[in-house]
């Protein structure tokens, strides 16, 4: 019964220890750099860590999961936007996160946007792909809407892939022709 016990508080500790593997930017810049290397989209979530009960409830029941780490480090760059009210934080880190705010229009907490982003003459580029926030039901609902989000925005893509591709032989054959295309 005691080797029970200590496999079941072994297990315990390694699922919790997977689930605290996730980094979790804060530096919008860095997070950029890491999305371009890994070619994932950036996932940014708005939170109020100390005070937002949704927040602390949507931490609890989806991301810190094993079910929800497996899924992060597969599919996104993860980026914590916090607003504290009693956690001191740097002013630097407060301006970024307030223009975040302001950028994506954000007014309630907790919530979550799944962008794309680039660099281009030192300024940032987003494409938002989709939005998310608290859903009941743990895990498996949140993780279902957040794949719908990137499958629609890969379906897109491809889409438009395949546009250009099958316009190829048709625009060489019209240049050919002389016709304007």
């Amino acid at each position: 019964m005691k080797n029970v016990f200590i496999a079941i508080a072994f297990l315990l500790l390694s699922i919790n220890a997977n689930a605290q593997d996730l980094v979790w930017e804060t530096d919008i810049y860095k997070a950029i750099q890491k999305s371009e290397v890994e070619k994932k989209p950036i996932m940014l979530f708005f939170t109020g860590s100390d005070w937002c009960g949704w927040c602390i409830r949507l931490q609890n029941e989806v991301f810190k999961t094993p079910e929800f780490t497996a899924w992060a480090k597969q599919n996104v760059v993860l980026v914590d936007l916090d607003f504290p009210r009693r956690t001191p934080q740097a002013e630097n880190l407060k301006a970024q996160n307030n223009s975040l705010q302001q950028t994506f229009a954000v007014q309630g907490f907790p919530s979550i946007r799944i962008v794309n982003a680039s660099m281009k003459d030192a300024k940032i580029n987003f494409e938002l792909l989709g939005g998310l926030g608290y859903m009941a039901g743990g895990p498996k609902p949140w993780i279902s809407s957040a794949d719908d989000i990137l499958k629609l925005n890969k379906k897109v893509y491809s889409t438009a892939v395949e546009t250009v591709t099958e316009k190829k032989p048709a625009i060489k054959k019209a240049r050919r022709a002389k016709v304007k295309v």
